[in-house]
């Protein structure tokens, strides 16, 4: 009997803490799309990417020389020295490679960067709308990690009313879980 009891407070507890969640959903990438500093954030990364490009053709210019140099001077020079020629060469070309291939990784850091604000000021605002409606978890709903949620759950547009950013035409219907099973029978 004591066992019975015990179970039934601990089910009592439990659907009483299940009954004061308040659970909902954001898109903070929509919201970022819609923020007007977006505009400063394309700007800075345009401006990053045209210096690394900057960088990279002054790189393949100075190939271009040693390559000129080389050829040019190519008859004159001992095997030592067309050797020493050929691996400048060679490593000047490797790190114009290593370079362009860290130039994605490096414009993506920088968008990291310039976005950071704004994502604190997106976690400002949600922070505001769960305080004053008593959420209990939120979960992103971009990227499509989000299977289901009901209706009314998503305080995306809350948030951006917070940010002031006007709201047009949002989508706040979600495919249900139902909807995922055609023809699964």
């Amino acid at each position: 009997m004591k066992k019975i009891s015990v179970l039934i407070t601990f089910l009592f507890f439990a659907i009483v803490g299940n009954a004061q969640s308040k659970i909902g959903t954001i898109d903070a990438e929509y919201i970022i799309t819609k923020m007007p500093e977006i505009s400063n954030v394309n700007d800075g990364v345009k401006a990053y990417n045209e210096s690394l490009q900057t960088d990279v053709e002054q790189a393949i210019k100075a190939y271009e020389g040693l390559i000129k140099n080389y050829q040019d001077s190519t008859a004159i020079f001992t095997e030592d020295i067309k050797k020493q020629r050929e691996n400048q060469i060679l490593g000047l070309e490797n790190e114009i490679k290593q370079f362009r291939q860290r130039s994605q990784v490096m414009i993506q850091m920088k968008r990291n960067e310039l976005t950071q604000p704004l994502y604190q000021k997106i976690d400002a605002a949600m922070q505001e709308v769960i305080k004053e409606e008593g959420y209990t978890q939120i979960f992103h709903s971009g990227g499509g990690a989000l299977a289901y949620s009901k209706p009314g759950s998503d305080i995306t547009e809350k948030v951006m009313e917070k940010l002031g950013i006007s709201i047009e035409e949002v989508n706040t219907t979600q495919p249900s879980a139902d909807s995922n099973k055609s023809g699964s029978n």
